[in-house]
């Protein structure tokens, strides 16, 4: 890689791990040689078929951290069906489930975490199985999916909703490892927080 390949590289790495539409937990880069054998790196899926995507890990992306959720924009009039009708199955608060799918995804149905979490509200293998989520992607099964694993945690802590949204971040486990309680993860707590400051504000909405 020449000099000027490698610039290219460190500007679009930094500008997405700062901005604050880079909205999952990793970031995703297309690389290209072109003909001249220059390598280009991108953000956006290049006009040609000899590309490699490389997913450079991004825990807890510096943006969360750096919004301030009382003033971030909400997202209005996304699946507000399909979000209405999983509240209504589940009886839980309609507020609340925008709240982690915004804290989640922001609302993008094909977004993908390093740690294998996928779509609106980032749901883990192992709970799309639980839940016969046959598709991820697809909003309709993952707000559904999302929601009967939500009822499930908010059920099995007596409708705590720290401790809920714990073990939907950390994993019931983790929860169980620190006695029923949120365990001292930074990520954790900081979600928890995220999605609070969240909920009230689409209640209010």
């Amino acid at each position: 890689m020449n000099k000027k390949g490698i610039i290219q590289f460190l500007m679009i790495f930094f500008y997405l791990v700062f901005s604050q539409t880079a909205m999952a937990k990793s970031l995703k880069v297309y690389k290209h040689i072109d003909s001249n054998g220059v390598i280009h790196y991108s953000s956006k899926k290049p006009a040609v078929k000899n590309f490699k995507i490389l997913n450079i890990r991004c825990p807890e992306c510096s943006w969360k951290n750096q919004l301030d959720w009382n003033t971030t924009p909400f997202v209005e009039n996304k699946f507000e069906q399909e979000i209405q009708a999983a509240a209504k199955k589940w009886d839980i608060q309609p507020s609340l489930l925008k709240a982690i799918i915004h804290a989640e995804s922001s609302f993008k149905p094909d977004v993908q975490s390093s740690a294998g979490a996928q779509g609106l509200m980032q749901l883990m293998p192992a709970t799309q199985k639980t839940y016969k989520v046959t598709n991820p992607f697809d909003p309709i099964q993952n707000i559904h999916g999302g929601s009967a694993y939500l009822k499930h945690l908010l059920k099995k802590y007596n409708n705590n909703l720290k401790l809920s949204l714990a073990a939907y971040n950390a994993g019931e486990t983790a929860v169980s490892k620190y006695d029923n309680n949120v365990p001292p993860y930074t990520e954790t707590e900081n979600y928890i927080k995220r999605v609070t400051i969240l909920e009230k504000r689409y209640k209010k909405l």
